[in-house]
Formats: structure tokens, sequence, C-alpha cells
């Protein structure tokens, strides 16, 4: 007998398997073959079959939501990483929600933690309480973590990072290297400068008070360094310049060009993200490329595992490169 709405049985009928494997193949796809997962998807697109999220998520007390708990939303450098995350949960029946830790006071904190508002946690900002996060829905931290909480992280090494760019600069014979830094408190902060300074010591290189700048990750800010930086006599100040985000670097380039002053002829930057403006400005920014959608893919996979009971407390570490374009150049002579 025909129906108007295709059933999971036809899907099953067409692709030649049990009704079963067919849930399996679009709940949980990893748990059948390739083959497999390719016949249910024929069968699903031939039949027009659309599986009823909402009864599903109220069998299994799911809200069918992910919530992403990011630092700024206008900062570009989020935008690749939540694109891999909703990559990895939409096909698995998962919505991703987005939250801006800016507005977020510690009562709405507590709310996204709840069962009833979301199935877990993906946390991108490393300020967050531990207390607020713990204990009530799944957990994942991505890029940044918050010291104390007891969840999977996905990352990079940024020690070793800071060391690449460092590296960089000392072999095309710069003495004099100084570094813009992130927020105070901030996690990527401290292990972005940690990575420098023992980069530095390392190479046999000064790193004195009046080498590292303060920043916040903002544009405003690598202008303000940038200031600090031309008031320091020229006979002593860095000749090049290593900064704990893109967005620091590019405001920094933009204030001593429209003093006159030539990247790399007079100065080397570094940036580090590698977002995607970056390639486009004048001169193109050498930078430390994070590998963004990946970071998003992997936390989304983790959290996936934690809804099914599998992960563990562990560190995903995912390497980074460095891109090499015109901002840096040999050390003035």
């Amino acid at each position: 007998m025909k129906h108007d709405r295709p059933k999971i049985s036809d899907v099953a009928r067409l692709a030649g398997v049990s009704t079963a494997t067919v849930s399996r193949a679009l709940s949980t796809p990893e748990r059948v073959s390739e083959d497999t997962r390719a016949a249910v998807q024929q069968a699903v697109e031939a039949t027009g079959y659309r599986l009823n999220l909402a009864a599903r998520n109220l069998r299994h007390r799911r809200t069918g939501g992910i919530v992403a708990l990011v630092p700024n939303l206008a900062n570009p450098f989020f935008s690749q990483i939540l694109s891999g995350i909703a990559s990895v949960l939409g096909p698995a029946g998962y919505n991703l929600l987005i939250a801006d830790t800016r507005t977020a006071d510690a009562q709405t904190l507590l709310d996204y933690a709840e069962p009833s508002r979301a199935d877990g946690l993906i946390i991108l900002d490393g300020t967050l309480p531990a207390a607020a996060l713990q204990g009530r829905v799944p957990v994942v931290e991505a890029c940044e973590w918050v010291p104390g909480l007891p969840a999977p992280r996905v990352k990079i090494d940024n020690r070793a990072a800071a060391g690449l760019a460092v590296d960089h600069l000392a072999d095309l014979g710069h003495c004099r290297i100084g570094h813009v830094a992130g927020p105070r408190g901030n996690v990527l902060t401290e292990a972005r400068l940690s990575g420098t300074a023992e980069a530095l010591a390392a190479r046999g290189l000064p790193f004195p008070e009046d080498y590292l700048y303060p920043g916040d990750f903002s544009l405003d800010s690598g202008r303000t360094a940038a200031r600090i930086w031309l008031d320091q006599p020229a006979a002593t100040r860095p000749t090049a310049v290593f900064f704990a985000s893109d967005a620091m670097a590019c405001g920094f380039i933009g204030e001593v060009q429209r003093h006159g002053l030539r990247v790399p002829g007079d100065l080397s930057v570094v940036g580090f993200d590698d977002i995607e403006l970056v390639a486009h400005i004048s001169p193109p920014l050498t930078t430390i490329r994070q590998p963004r959608t990946e970071i998003g893919r992997a936390a989304a996979e983790r959290m996936l595992a934690c809804l099914k009971g599998e992960a563990r407390d562990a560190d995903t570490v995912l390497p980074v490169e460095l891109i090499l374009r015109a901002s840096t150049g040999p050390a003035p002579a």
C-alpha cells in the first residue's frame, strides 16, 4: 500500500538492508561500512525520507543541540572552527547553537550547561569559570581551555608554534626580536609568551622588558604597540616582532607604514592564526597557521564520542605550519 510520507522501511528495502542498519547509518554512521552508508544515503535521496529528529531526541531525552561558547563572534578567527564543528554535527543530527560569552553572565552559563538546554558544550573561551560548566552535560574544549576543567581538549602546541616564529626571525639574522602578547590571564597568551621566551633563550638572544608589548588580540592593541615601538630609540628597538594574533600584526603594520617605515625593510613581522585577510594585505603576512577547520571537526568528533560515553579526558594536539610571505626579511644592516 502506498503512503504519502516515505518510511524507514522504504529506505531499507531500496538499500537492501534492515531497518536497524538504516537507523545506525543515519544516527551513528561510523558503525557501518562505507558501502552501506553510501547505499543508505542513495536510498534516502531516492525516497525523499527525512529522519524525524524531534521524535528521536525525545526518545533519547536529548535536545538535539550543541552549544559553542565563543569569546567574540566578531573575531574572524572563529569562523572556520565553527564551520568545522557544524560539518560534523549536522550529518550526525545535531544543531550547532552559538553563544557569545562577552554577553553571558554566570547564570546564563549555568543555563547553557543544563541538559534541558543543550546536549553538550564546546568551549572556545579559556576565561570561563570551571565550576559553572562542570558535571551537567558533556564538555569539549577547542583551541582555548579552562584551567581546572576536566574535559577533552583539541588544541595546538602554542609554545612550539611560537618557537617556529622566533627561529624563523633568528635565521634571518634578527638579534633584537620583540613580542606583542595577548590579554593577561589568557591561556594562549601565557603559552605563546613562554614559547617566545624559551626560543629566544635557546638562541642566546635577549628578551628585555621593553621588547614585550601588551595587547589583547585586537587591531587597536596592535596600533598601540606600534606607537610604543616607534617611541623607542631606533638603534635599540626590535628589528623584528612576533605577534600573538594576526589582527594585532595588521594593526601594527598599518601604524608603522603611516609613519613612513617599510615592512620588511625596516621591520619584520610574524603573526599567528593565518586568518583569511592576511594573505591580501600589503605586504602579505608571514604567520603561524592554525588548522582551524580541523580543530572544529576534531572537537565535534570528540563531542559525539562523549555523547556515546566513549571519550576520555585527553588532549588532541594538531600540527601548525609556518606560512612564509613577504612581511619578513633579513635584519637591516
